[in-house]
């Protein structure tokens, strides 16, 4: 399975908002920047973050972006969510009988597939915005090899 742009743009965007707005009003023109994003597509989304009170605008000189809520209580999945982007796994309209297959049946797997969508929205709503700014989401992604030049060894280490 994999998250679309939409999804994990908008979360890039969020936690860039919460991490240099830091109550100050910040451009998209900035975000854009900063995130390698086209500024019309971070356009789209905010427009859905905001109708979600993800973030409020603020017109005029001085202008901008700031977080509709304290990130301490922005769960990840309230941003993927309110971009549309989906969290599932499977092919089928999930809660629905009627499954993908061309008789309308489901696939022997889809309870695999439908549990492993339910286990990441899981995730994500463990996780809050202020969660990532403060890089408390702990992952394999923290293990930094050490390799010792006198063998051909690694020492894995918490980096």
């Amino acid at each position: 399975m994999k998250l679309s742009t939409k999804g994990r743009y908008a979360v890039m965007a969020m936690v860039d908002l919460a991490t240099h707005g830091q109550g100050r009003p910040m451009s998209l023109a900035d975000i854009a920047e900063r995130q390698e994003i086209s500024l019309s597509y971070l356009e789209q989304l905010f427009g859905k973050l905001r109708r979600s009170g993800l973030v409020k605008s603020m017109r005029g000189p001085g202008g901008g972006y700031t977080l509709g809520r304290p990130a301490v209580e922005t769960r990840i999945s309230d941003i993927v969510l309110a971009v549309d982007e989906p969290i599932t796994a499977t092919r089928c309209k999930t809660g629905t009988p009627v499954g993908c297959r061309g008789n309308q049946g489901r696939c022997l797997t889809h309870d695999l597939w439908e549990e492993l969508g339910n286990q990441i929205h899981l995730y994500l709503a463990s996780v809050s915005l202020s969660d990532v700014v403060d890089r408390k989401v702990l992952g394999t992604s923290r293990l930094v090899p050490e390799i010792d030049p006198a063998s051909s060894s690694c020492d894995v280490r918490f980096g």
